[in-house]
């Protein structure tokens, strides 16, 4: 079935009508350039004032082509530029990473990034090499750390994922028996007051930022990009934000088009607040997974995500939790996602308490140890993709006797499906949601799974 049907839906993030299917609401960028025409960003030359006068700028020589690594130098830089000063990369200049570097010392730093830098992509040295951490196997390029350090500037963070993504093609990073490890473009760990302004991260191998034991952080007018030039092998993993106890983070006007979450806090992260996301062909704006280790504590809580446009992926709203016989406890409690405008994405919102390829016969006899409480889903618009009928949001709360999941709360939610009427399908929740919804096992729900139909891409490229 083919949707043409014309609908006027109130974007109440951009304040704006939306016209028809694969149409973006007036004023919603469709690309970077459009992007950086809403949200400028400039940066404050070659560095800003201190309380005690001029930073010292400090500068090191770029690569003489792309096999001339500057790894040495970067870290030579950095130590120089250390206790007050700037880092300076001037733009049109490109310097070649080509080893790990342990960047864990930094205090009053500041990296003025105009110019590229950029991994090289021999992936037998990094898997071999790469700095690593054990929660999901995760390998690191470097690793940043400290106080006080700002990294600003209309530069490029380049991961050179290609050949990681081709050499990943038809794995899975949860399978316990994989062993092809990809690296994370920006790692930070026992970091406190870390600034990212206006950076352009670019095709990273797995995470795109992943933020360990850290406080006060923030992410602002950040581009992040992972694109392909080979179909069979796309990007995968590239999570825009990845976290492990992490407390005070703020993200405000960031480009994401990735290929998985486009926010994604994970265990013990407190205080969040995001304002302002574009993500294309992402996974949606996710808490979690959470829970996946056995007897681990693990929790997300006071969140807030608003103004955000979700198009072209494969949810809106997300939260994640595991189940299984050897799985973790905690909970995610007081999470706020407002004035959310959807295109063409599976669920508009969606909870998962039987994450990663369980079965259901073993969620049924080992469900979630996680807890789900005061969840808002507030000013949602747009419409769904029809890959799951009228069924516009899905929330499968674990059958835990010990597990509570209550207050979870729509208000003013208006996602449409292009197949017919929506349908909101709810397993195991104390009390109503403030809309109908329709246990999995209903006759409505059967049928709303079964009317599927398909609309197209919503454009985010510039009209032809």
């Amino acid at each position: 079935m083919r949707c043409s049907t014309l609908f006027v839906a109130l974007s109440a993030a951009a304040g704006v009508l939306a016209t028809a299917f694969g149409e973006l609401p007036a004023g919603v960028p469709r690309n970077v350039h459009e992007f950086r025409l809403k949200h400028p960003y400039k940066s404050n030359g070659g560095g800003s004032d201190h309380a005690d006068g001029q930073r010292p700028i400090v500068k090191i020589r770029p690569s003489r082509n792309a096999t001339d690594g500057v790894a040495d130098e970067f870290l030579k830089g950095l130590h120089k530029a250390n206790h007050g000063g700037t880092l300076y990369l001037p733009k049109g200049e490109l310097y070649i990473i080509d080893k790990p570097l342990d960047l864990t010392f930094l205090d009053d730093v500041q990296v003025h990034w105009d110019g590229e830098v950029k991994f090289t992509d021999d992936t037998p040295f990094w898997q071999a090499n790469a700095f690593a951490h054990p929660f999901q196997n995760s390998l690191m390029f470097w690793k940043w750390g400290g106080k006080d350090i700002k990294l600003y500037g209309e530069g490029i963070l380049n991961g050179n994922g290609q050949r990681w993504w081709n050499e990943f093609a038809g794995l899975e990073i949860l399978d316990p028996d994989n062993e092809y490890l990809r690296p994370i473009l920006f790692y930070a760990e026992n970091a406190t007051n870390l600034e990212m302004e206006g950076i352009h991260e670019k095709d990273s191998p797995c995470w795109t930022n992943f933020i360990v034991t850290s406080k006060g952080v923030s992410f602002t007018n950040v581009i992040v990009t992972a694109e392909s030039n080979n179909a069979s092998s796309l990007p995968k993993n590239t999570d825009f934000f990845d976290s492990l106890n992490v407390e005070d983070v703020t993200v405000e006007r960031v480009w994401v088009n990735i290929g998985d979450d486009c926010f994604s806090p994970k265990s013990n992260a407190t205080n969040i607040h995001v304002d302002t996301m574009y993500c294309n062909g992402t996974h949606g704006q996710s808490m979690g997974s959470v829970g996946q280790y056995a007897g681990e504590k693990s929790f997300i809580q006071d969140v807030v995500i608003e103004n955000v446009w979700l198009l072209n992926g494969q949810h809106g709203a997300r939260i994640k939790t595991w189940a299984g016989p050897d799985v973790g406890y905690g909970f995610v409690d007081n999470i706020t996602f407002r004035n959310f405008w959807q295109a063409a994405n599976e669920y508009a919102a969606f909870l998962d308490s039987c994450y990663f390829n369980i079965d259901a016969s073993t969620c049924e006899q080992y469900p979630s140890q996680m807890n789900i409480t005061n969840i808002l889903f507030e000013n949602f618009t747009g419409y769904t993709s029809g890959k799951y009928g009228t069924a516009v949001a899905r929330l499968t709360c674990s059958a835990n006797p010990d597990a509570v999941c209550d207050n979870i709360t729509f208000k003013n939610f208006n996602i449409t499906s292009p197949c017919g009427e929506a349908v909101i399908i709810c397993d195991d929740i104390r009390g109503g949601i403030g809309v109908d919804c329709v246990p999995s096992n209903s006759t409505e729900a059967t049928a709303a799974l079964a009317a599927t139909c398909t609309v197209p891409q919503a454009t985010i490229a510039p009209p032809f």
